[in-house]
Protein backbone atom coordinates (compact mmCIF):
# COMPACT_ATOMS: atom_id res chain seq x y z
CA UNK A 1 0.00 0.00 0.00
CA UNK A 2 1.25 3.44 -0.86
CA UNK A 3 1.57 5.86 2.04
CA UNK A 4 -0.99 8.66 1.88
CA UNK A 5 0.51 12.09 2.50
CA UNK A 6 -1.91 14.77 3.67
CA UNK A 7 -0.36 18.19 3.34
CA UNK A 8 -1.49 21.78 3.39
CA UNK A 9 -1.29 24.94 5.46
CA UNK A 10 -1.94 25.18 9.16
CA UNK A 11 -5.62 25.05 10.23
CA UNK A 12 -6.61 23.28 7.01
CA UNK A 13 -8.05 20.19 8.69
CA UNK A 14 -5.25 17.69 8.11
CA UNK A 15 -5.60 16.06 11.53
CA UNK A 16 -9.36 15.52 11.25
CA UNK A 17 -9.03 14.09 7.76
CA UNK A 18 -6.11 11.85 8.73
CA UNK A 19 -8.14 10.38 11.57
CA UNK A 20 -11.04 9.69 9.24
CA UNK A 21 -8.74 7.99 6.71
CA UNK A 22 -7.23 5.89 9.50
CA UNK A 23 -10.68 4.77 10.63
CA UNK A 24 -11.70 3.80 7.10
CA UNK A 25 -8.49 1.85 6.44
CA UNK A 26 -7.45 0.64 9.89
CA UNK A 27 -4.39 2.77 9.31
CA UNK A 28 -1.85 4.55 11.47
CA UNK A 29 -0.88 8.21 11.37
CA UNK A 30 2.59 9.72 11.35
CA UNK A 31 2.58 13.39 12.24
CA UNK A 32 4.83 15.68 10.20
CA UNK A 33 4.52 18.64 12.52
CA UNK A 34 7.68 20.08 14.05
CA UNK A 35 5.90 21.42 17.16
CA UNK A 36 3.47 18.63 18.03
CA UNK A 37 6.51 16.53 18.91
CA UNK A 38 6.74 18.30 22.27
CA UNK A 39 5.26 16.96 25.45
CA UNK A 40 3.24 19.45 27.52
CA UNK A 41 2.43 21.68 24.54
CA UNK A 42 -0.94 20.50 23.35
CA UNK A 43 -3.38 23.38 23.02
CA UNK A 44 -1.04 25.83 21.36
CA UNK A 45 0.29 23.30 18.85
CA UNK A 46 -3.20 22.00 17.97
CA UNK A 47 -2.03 18.53 18.94
CA UNK A 48 -4.93 16.07 18.80
CA UNK A 49 -6.13 15.14 22.26
CA UNK A 50 -5.10 11.59 23.06
CA UNK A 51 -3.38 9.35 25.59
CA UNK A 52 -0.40 7.01 25.68
CA UNK A 53 -1.47 3.35 25.61
CA UNK A 54 0.76 0.32 25.03
CA UNK A 55 3.65 2.40 23.80
CA UNK A 56 1.70 4.53 21.34
CA UNK A 57 -0.10 7.83 21.52
CA UNK A 58 -3.69 7.08 20.59
CA UNK A 59 -6.42 9.44 19.44
CA UNK A 60 -9.86 7.83 19.67
CA UNK A 61 -8.07 4.50 19.42
CA UNK A 62 -6.02 5.44 16.34
CA UNK A 63 -2.22 5.12 16.75
CA UNK A 64 -0.82 8.60 16.17
CA UNK A 65 2.96 8.60 16.00
CA UNK A 66 5.64 11.30 16.27
CA UNK A 67 3.66 13.50 18.64
CA UNK A 68 4.00 14.17 22.38
CA UNK A 69 7.35 12.45 22.92
CA UNK A 70 10.02 15.17 23.10
CA UNK A 71 11.11 17.12 26.17
CA UNK A 72 10.52 20.86 25.88
CA UNK A 73 14.26 21.58 26.02
CA UNK A 74 15.17 19.23 23.17
CA UNK A 75 15.32 19.89 19.43
CA UNK A 76 14.14 17.81 16.48
CA UNK A 77 14.98 18.00 12.79
CA UNK A 78 14.22 16.51 9.40
CA UNK A 79 16.90 13.85 9.70
CA UNK A 80 15.54 12.62 13.01
CA UNK A 81 12.02 12.63 11.56
CA UNK A 82 13.12 10.52 8.59
CA UNK A 83 14.81 7.96 10.84
CA UNK A 84 11.93 7.63 13.30
CA UNK A 85 9.29 7.49 10.58
CA UNK A 86 11.20 4.71 8.83
CA UNK A 87 11.37 2.68 12.02
CA UNK A 88 7.63 3.01 12.64
CA UNK A 89 6.75 1.96 9.10
CA UNK A 90 9.00 -1.10 9.33
CA UNK A 91 7.15 -2.18 12.47
CA UNK A 92 3.75 -1.82 10.77
CA UNK A 93 4.16 -3.48 7.35
CA UNK A 94 0.49 -4.41 6.95
CA UNK A 95 -1.05 -1.08 7.97
CA UNK A 96 -2.06 1.83 5.78
CA UNK A 97 0.42 4.61 6.53
CA UNK A 98 -0.98 8.14 6.65
CA UNK A 99 1.37 11.09 6.96
CA UNK A 100 -0.27 14.32 8.08
CA UNK A 101 1.38 17.64 8.74
CA UNK A 102 2.50 20.99 7.51
CA UNK A 103 6.26 20.79 8.07
CA UNK A 104 7.20 20.40 4.43
CA UNK A 105 10.89 19.84 5.10
CA UNK A 106 10.11 16.71 7.13
CA UNK A 107 8.00 15.21 4.36
CA UNK A 108 10.53 16.16 1.71
CA UNK A 109 13.35 14.60 3.72
CA UNK A 110 11.48 11.32 3.99
CA UNK A 111 10.20 10.94 0.43
CA UNK A 112 12.90 12.75 -1.56
CA UNK A 113 15.88 13.03 0.75
CA UNK A 114 17.99 15.91 1.96
CA UNK A 115 21.65 16.70 1.76
CA UNK A 116 23.86 15.26 4.48
CA UNK A 117 24.99 18.40 6.26
CA UNK A 118 27.11 18.83 9.42
CA UNK A 119 25.24 18.51 12.69
CA UNK A 120 25.02 21.34 15.17
CA UNK A 121 27.63 21.49 17.92
CA UNK A 122 27.26 22.89 21.44
CA UNK A 123 30.00 25.42 20.69
CA UNK A 124 28.39 26.92 17.58
CA UNK A 125 24.96 26.91 19.18
CA UNK A 126 26.31 28.71 22.26
CA UNK A 127 27.98 31.42 20.16
CA UNK A 128 24.85 32.05 18.11
CA UNK A 129 22.54 31.95 21.11
CA UNK A 130 24.71 34.56 22.83
CA UNK A 131 24.52 36.79 19.75
CA UNK A 132 20.76 36.39 19.66
CA UNK A 133 20.33 37.10 23.37
CA UNK A 134 22.60 40.15 23.43
CA UNK A 135 21.76 41.75 20.09
CA UNK A 136 18.49 40.25 18.82
CA UNK A 137 17.29 38.42 15.74
CA UNK A 138 17.92 41.32 13.37
CA UNK A 139 21.62 41.30 14.27
CA UNK A 140 21.69 37.54 13.76
CA UNK A 141 20.19 37.92 10.31
CA UNK A 142 22.60 40.76 9.47
CA UNK A 143 25.53 38.44 10.14
CA UNK A 144 23.98 35.86 7.82
CA UNK A 145 23.52 38.54 5.16
CA UNK A 146 27.24 39.31 5.39
CA UNK A 147 28.43 35.69 5.36
CA UNK A 148 25.81 34.05 3.13
CA UNK A 149 23.74 36.60 1.14
CA UNK A 150 21.92 33.90 -0.82
CA UNK A 151 20.59 32.18 2.31
CA UNK A 152 19.76 35.53 3.93
CA UNK A 153 17.63 36.46 0.93
CA UNK A 154 15.67 33.21 1.21
CA UNK A 155 15.20 33.21 5.00
CA UNK A 156 12.88 35.74 6.67
CA UNK A 157 14.63 37.83 9.32
CA UNK A 158 12.15 36.62 11.92
CA UNK A 159 12.88 32.94 11.34
CA UNK A 160 15.52 32.53 14.02
CA UNK A 161 15.82 28.75 13.74
CA UNK A 162 16.60 28.76 10.01
CA UNK A 163 18.91 31.76 10.36
CA UNK A 164 20.90 30.04 13.09
CA UNK A 165 21.12 26.81 11.09
CA UNK A 166 22.45 28.62 8.02
CA UNK A 167 25.03 30.41 10.16
CA UNK A 168 26.01 27.13 11.81
CA UNK A 169 26.70 25.59 8.41
CA UNK A 170 28.91 28.52 7.50
CA UNK A 171 30.76 28.33 10.82
CA UNK A 172 31.29 24.57 10.50
CA UNK A 173 32.35 24.46 6.85
CA UNK A 174 33.41 27.97 5.86
CA UNK A 175 31.00 27.73 2.92
CA UNK A 176 27.54 29.22 2.36
CA UNK A 177 24.67 26.76 2.58
CA UNK A 178 23.90 27.14 -1.15
CA UNK A 179 27.28 25.57 -2.00
CA UNK A 180 26.60 22.58 0.23
CA UNK A 181 23.32 21.54 -1.38
CA UNK A 182 23.09 19.04 -4.21
CA UNK A 183 19.68 19.92 -5.62
CA UNK A 184 17.55 17.34 -3.78
CA UNK A 185 15.67 20.27 -2.30
CA UNK A 186 14.11 20.94 -5.70
CA UNK A 187 13.23 17.37 -6.67
CA UNK A 188 9.69 15.97 -6.40
CA UNK A 189 8.57 12.69 -4.79
CA UNK A 190 8.34 9.61 -6.97
CA UNK A 191 4.65 9.16 -7.81
CA UNK A 192 4.97 5.41 -7.25
CA UNK A 193 6.28 5.81 -3.72
CA UNK A 194 3.43 7.82 -2.18
CA UNK A 195 0.04 9.39 -2.84
CA UNK A 196 -0.02 13.09 -1.96
CA UNK A 197 -3.17 15.03 -1.11
CA UNK A 198 -3.18 18.81 -0.77
CA UNK A 199 -5.97 20.61 1.11
CA UNK A 200 -6.35 23.69 -1.06
CA UNK A 201 -8.32 26.28 0.91
CA UNK A 202 -9.20 29.64 -0.58
CA UNK A 203 -7.15 32.31 1.15
CA UNK A 204 -9.95 34.20 2.88
CA UNK A 205 -11.66 31.05 4.09
CA UNK A 206 -8.39 29.78 5.57
CA UNK A 207 -7.70 33.13 7.21
CA UNK A 208 -11.10 32.94 8.90
CA UNK A 209 -10.28 29.47 10.21
CA UNK A 210 -6.93 30.73 11.49
CA UNK A 211 -8.54 33.68 13.27
CA UNK A 212 -11.17 31.47 14.88
CA UNK A 213 -8.69 28.84 16.00
CA UNK A 214 -6.27 31.43 17.38
CA UNK A 215 -9.02 32.90 19.55
CA UNK A 216 -10.02 29.44 20.73
CA UNK A 217 -6.54 28.24 21.69
CA UNK A 218 -4.89 31.38 23.02
CA UNK A 219 -5.97 31.03 26.67
CA UNK A 220 -4.92 27.38 26.75
CA UNK A 221 -1.60 28.25 25.14
CA UNK A 222 -1.07 30.95 27.73
CA UNK A 223 -1.69 28.50 30.58
CA UNK A 224 0.80 26.04 29.09
CA UNK A 225 3.40 28.81 28.88
CA UNK A 226 2.58 30.00 32.42
CA UNK A 227 3.09 26.51 33.84
CA UNK A 228 6.47 26.03 32.16
CA UNK A 229 7.73 29.47 33.17
CA UNK A 230 6.67 28.81 36.77
CA UNK A 231 8.82 25.67 36.72
CA UNK A 232 11.89 27.68 35.75
CA UNK A 233 11.90 27.31 31.98
CA UNK A 234 12.52 30.49 29.99
CA UNK A 235 11.35 32.03 26.75
CA UNK A 236 14.54 30.64 25.16
CA UNK A 237 13.41 27.06 25.80
CA UNK A 238 13.14 25.27 22.45
CA UNK A 239 9.46 24.43 22.72
CA UNK A 240 8.46 27.91 23.88
CA UNK A 241 9.82 29.39 20.67
CA UNK A 242 6.96 27.67 18.82
CA UNK A 243 4.56 29.88 16.94
CA UNK A 244 2.29 31.77 19.34
CA UNK A 245 4.06 31.03 22.60
CA UNK A 246 6.35 34.11 22.55
CA UNK A 247 3.23 36.27 22.22
CA UNK A 248 1.52 34.37 25.04
CA UNK A 249 4.59 35.02 27.19
CA UNK A 250 4.54 38.71 26.24
CA UNK A 251 0.90 38.81 27.36
CA UNK A 252 1.81 37.17 30.68
CA UNK A 253 4.53 39.77 31.20
CA UNK A 254 2.11 42.61 30.49
CA UNK A 255 3.97 43.59 27.32
CA UNK A 256 0.93 42.93 25.12
CA UNK A 257 -2.78 43.09 25.80
CA UNK A 258 -4.74 39.92 25.15
CA UNK A 259 -6.33 41.48 22.07
CA UNK A 260 -2.98 42.55 20.63
CA UNK A 261 -1.37 39.21 21.42
CA UNK A 262 -4.18 37.27 19.72
CA UNK A 263 -4.01 39.52 16.67
CA UNK A 264 -0.25 39.11 16.49
CA UNK A 265 -0.47 35.32 16.70
CA UNK A 266 -3.13 35.28 13.98
CA UNK A 267 -0.96 37.47 11.75
CA UNK A 268 2.10 35.28 12.24
CA UNK A 269 0.00 32.18 11.56
CA UNK A 270 -1.33 33.66 8.32
CA UNK A 271 2.24 34.42 7.26
CA UNK A 272 3.28 30.89 8.11
CA UNK A 273 0.34 29.51 6.12
CA UNK A 274 1.43 31.57 3.13
CA UNK A 275 4.90 30.03 3.27
CA UNK A 276 3.37 26.57 3.55
CA UNK A 277 1.18 27.17 0.48
CA UNK A 278 4.25 28.27 -1.46
CA UNK A 279 6.12 25.15 -0.38
CA UNK A 280 3.37 22.63 -1.16
CA UNK A 281 2.26 24.25 -4.41
CA UNK A 282 5.34 22.84 -6.08
CA UNK A 283 4.06 19.28 -5.64
CA UNK A 284 2.21 19.41 -8.94
CA UNK A 285 1.13 15.75 -8.87
CA UNK A 286 -0.73 15.97 -5.57
CA UNK A 287 -4.47 15.41 -5.57
CA UNK A 288 -5.84 18.88 -4.79
CA UNK A 289 -8.97 19.14 -2.67
CA UNK A 290 -10.48 22.59 -3.34
CA UNK A 291 -12.15 24.10 -0.27
CA UNK A 292 -13.95 27.42 -0.34
CA UNK A 293 -15.97 27.35 2.88
CA UNK A 294 -16.65 25.25 5.97
CA UNK A 295 -19.43 23.35 4.23
CA UNK A 296 -16.90 21.99 1.73
CA UNK A 297 -14.93 20.24 4.44
CA UNK A 298 -16.69 16.90 5.00
CA UNK A 299 -13.94 14.64 6.30
CA UNK A 300 -15.82 11.38 5.69
CA UNK A 301 -16.70 12.31 2.13
CA UNK A 302 -13.21 13.60 1.32
CA UNK A 303 -11.65 10.46 2.81
CA UNK A 304 -13.83 8.23 0.64
CA UNK A 305 -12.90 10.30 -2.42
CA UNK A 306 -9.20 10.02 -1.62
CA UNK A 307 -9.41 6.26 -1.20
CA UNK A 308 -11.38 5.82 -4.41
CA UNK A 309 -8.77 7.77 -6.34
CA UNK A 310 -5.71 6.40 -4.61
CA UNK A 311 -3.07 4.70 -6.69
Amino acid sequence: MQPIVLCGPTASGKTELALELARQTDGIILSADSRQVYKRLTVGTAKPAGAWQNGAYRVDGVPYYLVDFLDVTDTFNAGAFKARAGEIIQKNPARQIIFAGGTGMYLHAFFVGMDELPQSTPQTREILQKLLTEHGKEALHNVLREKDPSSAAAIPAGNVQRTMRALELYMLTGKPASELKSGKFFKLPDEKSSFWVYLDWEKEALNERIARRTEQIFDGMTEEARTLLAEGYTADTSALKSLGYPQAIAFLKGELSRKDAVERVATLTRQYAKRQRTWFNRYANALRIPLACAADFDAKKIARDILSRGK
